[in-house]
């Protein structure tokens, strides 16, 4: 039964190291790499960026899973946004989608456009396709680490995470906002950061476990019903622990016993 336990858990932390968000804050990503925008032309990421802060999305345009909340969300927040877009800040989303195209970018992006509530610079947001394996080498730079699955019917899907990753002028990752659904007033404050080049600890990890946005007061709140609902967990956990190894005491002894007759 031990053996059966610390299987499953080495199972579950080999996932967890394979699929998610492995942070690089600090690390520089080259700014000559090149992408393919919307009209099929190839660009490189320092003039996708512009020279300015730019919140980076990835995700793949066929996806049927969390890319289309994540991306309507950003729709949402950006038309919430307190800053200037195309002034204060960029945005670029990127497909990591193996033969996704130009005329999917494009499609995903009017759809996108559309849906922010607002008169918005449609210049300020950008839709790529990898060049050639560009798209591969910016995830392994952000450290977004995502898995290609095919069906038995051929369908090729990716397990990945949620996040947006803030940029600075020059490059450097600056933050994470992990999850599909974003506070405006987090992503104004990621992106006065990453104008200035500062790196910060990720809120979503750091915070949001115990903690909830107040928009009023624009603070954090501390939340009970998430620290009762880890505690009830652990118990859980501590507890079937604790039967294994009782479970296992009382063969031992029976074997003994058996041995002593």
């Amino acid at each position: 039964m031990r053996k059966l336990l610390m299987l499953v858990l080495l199972t579950l932390t080999i996932q967890a190291a394979e699929i998610g968000v492995n942070e690089h804050l600090g690390t520089m990503i080259p700014l000559d790499m090149t992408f393919i925008n919307e009209k099929g032309e190839k660009v490189t990421l320092k003039k996708m960026m512009d020279g300015k802060p730019t919140m980076l999305s990835l995700n793949y345009y066929r996806c049927r899973g969390i890319c289309n909340a994540q991306l309507s969300d950003m729709a949402k927040m950006l038309g919430e946004l307190d800053l200037a877009e195309n002034t204060d800040y960029k945005v670029i989303t990127v497909s990591f989608g193996e033969g996704e195209t130009p005329v999917m970018a494009k499609a995903k992006r009017k759809t996108m456009l559309e849906a922010i509530p607002r008169d918005f610079v449609q210049d300020a947001w950008h839709f790529y396709v990898s060049d050639g394996n560009s798209s591969a080498e910016l995830a392994k730079d952000v450290g977004f680490a995502y898995k290609k699955e095919v069906s038995k019917a051929g369908v090729v899907d990716y397990i990945h995470p949620g996040t947006l990753v803030m940029i600075s002028p020059k490059g450097k990752v600056t933050r994470y906002l992990n999850g599909i659904n974003q506070l405006p007033f987090d992503v104004k404050m990621a992106l006065m950061e990453a104008g200035e080049g500062k790196t910060g600890p990720t809120i979503a990890k750091k915070l949001l476990l115990c903690f909830a946005y107040d928009p009023k007061g624009r603070t954090y709140v501390f939340q009970w019903e998430k620290i009762t609902g880890i505690v009830i967990t652990l118990i859980m956990i501590f507890f079937f622990i604790y039967l294994v190894k009782t479970s296992g005491r009382e063969e031992k002894d029976n074997q003994q016993t058996k041995g002593d007759e």
